[in-house]
């Protein structure tokens, strides 16, 4: 073949390729342009736009224009790179969200896609289609935090591809079909603060690859525990709340989670008492990390039954949650010396006077202590000459707000008890007089402040412009006075560059505002009722 005939061959064959590339949507030339995307798609994505309300611009890229046609460069969008076919949809909201009634039918013309995330938009209690189960590849589907109602369609039940499916903190009720027991591939579930109700179905015991399974959270579940009849061996995360009829026997199924790290259980009340559920959660279970056992009408015994035995179980915590229980002071000193807590959540108990009294010590790894609305008075936090508080330099976030602290005594607690704190939130208390001098001397590492809700006199310290850290101060609702010009002039401000909000709302304070605030203009929240 002579050099002219084999080029003109190649030539043919080139166009050939291209021919085929433009019939079947597709183009194989190795130099060509990127791949489009498949008309069809192209027009379904535009008829799912319509009629949503996009105030923030998340779809602003969605425009039918010649410059904008190709939807597989429109934001939120990725096509396959060999057929141009729709492969993700991910438009998750933050500070871009979508608004109104969605029509996911119109999205239908997507047979390829894997990936759909509509989660944290609002979507005004739309209801998912019963032709969601028309999505047969779907991977992963998303569509929690987005206002949808009605009931969960028995159509999901056809993803049998689905590995991950999230459809929490919406407004669905009635019971969970069964169908979803057919998802033997699922790995990640999510049907958490939602308002569904009824028996859990025994086909969810069939999902033995799940890793994640949370059913908590504003459902009212009731019956019994379905899953002693499967196995569910990889499950790392199990969260469950609910009506449930607890019975000792159900517990051998934690015997299966091997795996188990993080157990969540809330509003069980009838738990406390099957002391075997609780002695079975610290003998099996010997890989927890977090335990949350939140509204369980759980009391001190039923905590000493959890830690009945010496085992790896305490030793290794790093979260505990036992908060809107029926526990005393009795318990907080158990745990007191739990040597690998970091979180301790304790809030909604019944704490006696002598909470911190006899020498609590803290954890060495301890960094968030929540005591709010534990009842704790001036009296828990007194420190007699024969004991030295062990400071602890851990610590990082205390929450006492909602509590009866009237006197300094707390403000002479946390200088000698705590050394870096970030967070401190002490609102909601009856705190009097003045805030101590010292404070913005020792707590110079304070990030959050919050003294809102209390009875506090005296002008507003000027120590506070002095803490460099600090990037948020609450005192509104106190009975604070004097000029506010004295509180801006008399303080260096050395955080000007990192504040972000202040609120002396709702005090007695006079005056005017400096002419002079150029650098408050990076600061979010800013109030002043009551002065001007």
């Amino acid at each position: 073949m002579s050099c002219y005939s084999l080029k003109l061959f190649y030539a043919l064959v080139l166009l050939l390729l291209h021919a085929a590339g433009s019939i079947l949507g597709f183009n194989y030339l190795p130099n060509s342009a990127e791949i489009k995307c498949i008309e069809s798609e192209r027009q379904a994505l535009l008829n799912f736009k319509h009629g949503l309300i996009d105030d923030s611009g998340m779809l602003s890229t969605w425009r039918d224009d010649g410059n904008n046609r190709d939807c597989c460069k429109w934001k939120g969008i990725q096509c396959n790179n060999q057929t141009g076919h729709v492969e993700m949809l991910h438009l998750r909201g933050d500070t871009q969200y979508l608004i109104g009634a969605i029509n996911i039918s119109s999205l239908i013309a997507l047979e390829n896609i894997e990936h759909l995330d509509l989660s944290y938009n609002y979507f005004e209690v739309s209801h998912i289609p019963e032709l969601m189960g028309s999505f047969t590849n779907l991977r992963y589907l998303n569509l929690s935090t987005s206002s949808f109602g009605g009931s969960i369609p028995s159509d999901i039940g056809k993803l049998t591809h689905l590995l991950s499916l999230d459809l929490g903190k919406n407004y669905l009720h009635g019971q969970i079909p069964y169908q979803l027991g057919n998802l033997t591939h699922l790995q990640y579930l999510d049907l958490s603060d939602n308002d569904l109700d009824g028996e859990l179905p025994y086909q969810l015991g069939n999902l033995s690859q799940l890793r994640y399974l949370d059913l908590a959270g504003g459902n009212s579940f009731s019956g019994a525990f379905p899953f002693q009849v499967g196995n569910l061996p990889l499950l790392h995360t199990l969260a469950l709340g609910g009506n449930f009829d607890v019975k000792s026997k159900d517990a051998e199924w934690l015997t299966n989670l091997s795996s188990l790290t993080k157990l969540r259980l809330s509003s069980l009340h009838n738990l406390s008492s099957s002391h075997h559920w609780l002695q079975m959660i610290s003998k099996l279970i010997t890989n927890l990390r977090e335990l949350r056992l939140v509204g369980c009408s759980l009391s001190d015994t039923n905590i000493q039954s959890l830690f009945y035995s010496p085992s790896n179980f305490s030793t290794a915590l790093t979260i505990l949650d036992l908060s809107s229980n029926k526990l005393t002071s009795s318990t907080f000193q158990l745990l007191s010396n739990f040597p690998a807590l970091v979180i301790l959540d304790l809030s909604y108990n019944n704490m006696s006077s002598s909470v911190f009294q006899g020498g609590f010590n803290f954890s060495s790894k301890l960094q968030n202590l929540d005591l709010q609305n534990c009842s704790l008075t001036d009296e828990s936090f007194l420190m007699s000459s024969s004991f030295i508080m062990s400071s602890s330099s851990s610590l990082v976030s205390l929450d006492l707000s909602s509590n009866l602290l009237k006197s300094s005594t707390i403000f002479y607690w946390l200088f000698n008890s705590t050394t870096n704190l970030h967070n401190l939130f002490l609102d909601d208390n009856i705190l009097e007089g003045p805030i101590p001098d010292g404070f913005g001397k020792v707590m110079n590492s304070l990030e959050v402040l919050h003294f809102s809700g209390n009875k506090l006199q005296g002008e507003i310290p000027t120590f506070f412009g002095n803490m460099c850290a600090l990037q948020s101060l609450s005192l509104s609702y106190n009975k604070l006075n004097g000029e506010i010009s004295s509180f801006f002039q008399n303080s260096s401000w050395c955080n000007r560059n990192i504040f972000k909000s202040l609120d002396l709302s709702n005090n007695q304070i006079t005056g005017m505002l400096p002419k002079a605030l150029v650098f408050y203009q990076s600061w979010r929240i800013l109030t002043w009722l009551g002065i001007l």
